[in-house]
């Protein structure tokens, strides 16, 4: 898999970058975030996906391989998708996520109108702007087709168990409220933030 992809930062970014990129990531899925809950284990695996793109990305800057660090990842037949498109879709996919942690929804779909790839980190990416937009159905769909497309990634499977976890909690607990409304909104946020936390971002901070 492209390290760069796990980090979500695209092969320009600079070194202060992919480092900040780590970090955020290290403090989201740090094991201590996840005692006693049921993803505990997918955790620990995204954990060390994060470690090990980092270190592959440092050895090879090291080494003077800062830009032709993914070129050697995509001939070694482990790159995301096995192509040369998923490389050249890299950049518009790292633009796509942080045009969806600032919440310009509109623009980030507009990136991946343009990307040919239409892969698993496509259709995740689609799914987190149709669930931001609290289109739950559509979000699903996207990230069920980006799981089984790459059915190892942590950050796919993460995000689709933990819409269904908490969809599956609101929906057992909606009948306890009597007027949805304001319950309608806090469950519709909670569902949304579970999955922005996949991608290293936190919608409602106190969560």
């Amino acid at each position: 898999m492209d390290p760069y992809k796990v980090l979500g930062v695209s092969p320009s970014a600079s070194d202060d970058e992919v480092k900040k990129a780590y970090r955020e990531l290290a403090r989201k899925y740090h094991p201590d975030n996840y005692v006693n809950n049921p993803l505990a284990d997918l955790a620990q695996e995204k954990m060390k996906e994060i470690n090990e793109a980092y270190d592959t990305i440092t050895k090879q800057r090291a080494s003077g391989g800062s830009s032709g660090g993914y070129q050697s990842y995509s001939s070694a037949g482990r790159s995301y998708g096995g192509s040369q498109s998923a490389a050249s879709g890299s950049p518009a996919f790292a633009r796509a996520r942080q045009l969806i942690m600032a919440g310009n929804l509109d623009a980030a779909e507009q990136e991946l109108s343009r990307v040919s790839d239409h892969g698993a980190e496509w259709h995740f990416l689609m799914g987190s702007i149709y669930l931001r937009r609290g289109w739950y159905d559509e979000a699903r769909r996207y990230f069920q087709n980006a799981c089984s497309m790459d059915p190892n990634n942590m950050e796919y499977r993460m995000a689709l168990q933990n819409m269904n976890n908490t969809t599956a909690y609101y929906q057992q607990n909606r009948g306890m409220a009597n007027g949805g409304g304001f319950c309608d909104i806090c469950s519709s946020l909670l569902v949304a933030d579970c999955c922005c936390e996949c991608m290293g971002g936190d919608l409602v901070p106190c969560c």
